[in-house]
């Protein structure tokens, strides 16, 4: 019997409780074959300005984004070498409408998010009382707790004593006459 793949939305902020939860989901939710979404959502500009500027923002804000989930990558990478990883950068909202909308439309399984005060979650419970009915998604398994990561420890590198005995150079001292 064959695995249904997984796809596991992260969603990619500049703050350690992203970075944290990415964590937690790799150990806790990841399995051999899943796939990991690095989603990162930039604001959208004011429409103010030249248009030449706003591209170069616009440009600058993905390149950002960018960098940023590669970030993550590698800290997926260094845990889990064989995860299948794809990065999505895209302009949204402040209140995480157009996470909702990725999520939905990729048909992902899991969406992880770092918990604060600025974060998507946060700002869509504001503007909408009833999430569940806003965003037609179930936010039911929602689990707010402090994340610990266990420690991996680091692979012991074989040490050798003296791998080359004549690479060992010895000197005596040379007398004083006296």
């Amino acid at each position: 019997m064959e695995m249904e793949v997984k796809r596991i939305v992260v969603v990619v902020e500049e703050v350690e409780v992203a970075r944290t939860a990415m964590v937690w989901a790799l150990h806790n939710v990841l399995r051999y074959g899943d796939l990991v979404t690095l989603l990162h959502v930039f604001p959208a500009t004011a429409t103010a300005g030249s248009k030449s500027r706003n591209r170069k923002k616009l440009r600058l804000l993905r390149l950002k984004g960018f960098q940023l989930a590669l970030s993550f990558k590698d800290i997926c990478i260094h845990s889990f070498p064989n995860t299948k990883i794809e990065i999505v950068v895209t302009e949204g909202d402040e209140e995480g409408s157009r996470i909702t909308d990725l999520v939905r439309q990729i048909g992902a399984s899991t969406l992880v998010a770092g918990l604060h005060d600025q974060s998507f979650l946060y700002r869509l419970a504001m503007a909408h009382k009833n999430i569940d009915s806003s965003t037609s998604m179930d936010f039911s398994q929602i689990e707010i707790s402090s994340l610990s990561v266990p420690e991996i420890p680091q692979p012991k590198i074989p040490y050798q004593v003296c791998p080359d005995p004549s690479a060992i150079i010895w000197r005596s001292r040379r007398r004083r006459k006296q």
